[in-house]
């Protein structure tokens, strides 16, 4: 079966579920104009720094600027996620977003403030992105209905993989010919179509599913609320875990293909730009999986964490540029796998109250890694070799990845066990009227006392005024087998029994 969706053909309940949903077309659009944005923008903060100092360290500060806030705002943003509207947050950020790339096209083209300019400029659009980010996660999952929440996380991912190859690929060709200040003016213009879309999205087609509902004041716990309830979700603290050790020990490839292009390779700068591109199109192509994938449960992510682990070292053993990229391909599908099903579960398993500073836990996991990761990794490479550290690292996170799996399995069965549990023992507590009213009637059935039927209307016994014996010495299953000769005027039935027809 096939839908219709502004002009295209999408297979129903397949790749692109998530499009049917009118509010998150008009999201999913305007996020992918503003990704070439943003990535125009890296691409031409790198170029200028690098054409002004002519240092590569000098580059990676400005790079660095712009991730360190994470770890300072994140957790503040998850709490504004949590206790204010989402799109007047938005459009704050949007406005300040653009501000902040017409002021780096101002420097670009005059050269005022020069590179301490640009180095704050870095660090206060790193801010903004920080704030931003779990606000914009939270809203985004009120775009689509639960079913289709992890599909829409996949085309995010894809959108997001698409924008960057597009973004840098027509950055690279705008500041060749004309500079890096058309690159910051383009980012600036991007944003208003984030405005325009926040605007045009339809209130009332939001799906509250994903919405914090009363909460009887969780939220107003601030970031130590969402640290408490973190050490209350072991099954998320496990997929944080693994995540953060998959993503410092075998997503910062940045690192290891260029030591391996420029040591046993020896591919040089082509041969990483090659590298560099196919571990694009594996971004994609991962999008494109976890996409068509109906439910990406912890299953998904244990599977894709071995997967990406075991051709880790894979590449590590790789002869040349040509196998070497062939394993590339599908570590990287592997990671957008594990990025989607961390990011989905975060979503569904998680109090609605407090979901904004869960994603941006989740947010600050993946800043650590990468901050933690590429200078290990760089570190290893330069003393032990990069062959030595792709196998090392990929043998240490598929030994993660299995204890992970082990735990997480663990706590599938206490959860199990618990559930077995109060289904056996709570039922009876709660209702015990109701269970002996349904035992005295399979066990005496239609009595007879005194030459007339009993009948045990259902619901009655229930129905008994507190206070009142449930216990009757006529009707009572001891009594009925005990005393079946029982005359009508030999017993007197009990103030709260079920009074013979």
């Amino acid at each position: 079966m096939l839908d219709r969706i502004g002009g295209f053909v999408v297979a129903r309940g397949a790749t692109f579920a998530a499009l049917r949903h009118r509010n998150y077309r008009i999201w999913a659009l305007a996020g992918f104009v503003s990704v070439i944005g943003t990535w125009m923008q890296v691409l031409g903060v790198n170029w200028y720094v690098l054409k002004e100092t002519g240092s590569a360290t000098s580059m990676g500060f400005a790079v660095l600027l712009q991730a360190a806030p994470t770890l300072l705002l994140s957790l503040w943003g998850g709490v504004l996620a949590d206790r204010l509207p989402a799109r007047p947050l938005l459009i704050a950020a949007q406005v300040a977003h653009a501000t902040l790339a017409a002021g780096l096209a101002a420097v670009a083209l005059t050269g005022v403030g020069g590179l301490p300019l640009i180095f704050t400029i870095s660090l206060l659009s790193g801010a903004v992105s920080a704030i931003e980010g779990p606000v914009s996660g939270r809203w985004s999952s009120t775009l689509v209905d639960r079913e289709t929440l992890g599909n829409a996380l996949a085309l995010g991912s894809l959108t997001n993989s698409a924008g960057r190859i597009l973004g840098m690929s027509l950055g690279a060709v705008v500041v060749a010919a004309v500079g890096p200040a058309l690159l910051f003016g383009i980012n600036a213009a991007s944003f208003v179509a984030v405005v325009v879309a926040l605007f045009g999205v339809r209130q009332g087609a939001l799906h509250g599913h994903q919405v914090a509902a009363p909460d009887g004041g969780r939220s107003r716990g601030g970031v130590r609320a969402g640290f408490a309830y973190l050490r209350g979700q072991p099954v998320l603290l496990l997929a944080l875990a693994l995540a953060f050790v998959l993503g410092s020990l075998g997503r910062n490839y940045q690192v290891t293909m260029a030591a391996m292009s420029d040591g046993p390779l020896d591919a040089g700068a082509s041969g990483y730009g090659l590298l560099s591109t196919v571990f694009a199109v594996g971004t994609v192509l991962g999008a494109l999986a976890a996409a068509r994938r109906r439910d990406l449960g912890y299953r998904t992510l244990v599977t894709a964490g071995l997967l990406a682990s075991t051709l880790q070292i894979v590449a590590g053993l790789a002869p040349g540029t040509w196998s070497f990229a062939a394993v590339i391909l599908p570590i990287a599908a592997a990671a957008v796998v594990i990025d989607t099903t961390v990011g989905t579960r975060a979503q569904l398993d998680t109090d609605g109250a407090l979901r904004g500073r869960v994603l941006a836990a989740l947010a600050v996991t993946g800043s650590v890694s990468a901050m933690v990761g590429a200078p290990l990794l760089g570190w290893l490479s330069e003393h032990a070799g990069p062959r030595q550290t792709l196998v090392l690292a990929g043998s240490v996170a598929a030994v993660a990845t299995v204890a992970a799996a082990v735990a997480l399995d663990q706590q599938r069965g206490r959860r199990l066990r618990r559930g077995h549990t109060l289904a056996l023992v709570v039922p009876p507590l709660r209702r015990p009227v109701p269970a002996m009213a349904r035992t005295a009637a399979r066990i005496v059935g239609p009595a007879a006392v005194g030459g007339r039927h009993l009948t045990l209307r259902p619901g009655l016994a229930s129905r008994v005024r507190p206070g009142r014996p449930r216990y009757c010495p006529v009707c009572s299953p001891l009594a009925a087998h005990s005393r079946p000769a029982m005359s009508a005027g030999s017993g007197r039935h009990s103030a709260g029994c079920v009074r013979p027809l």
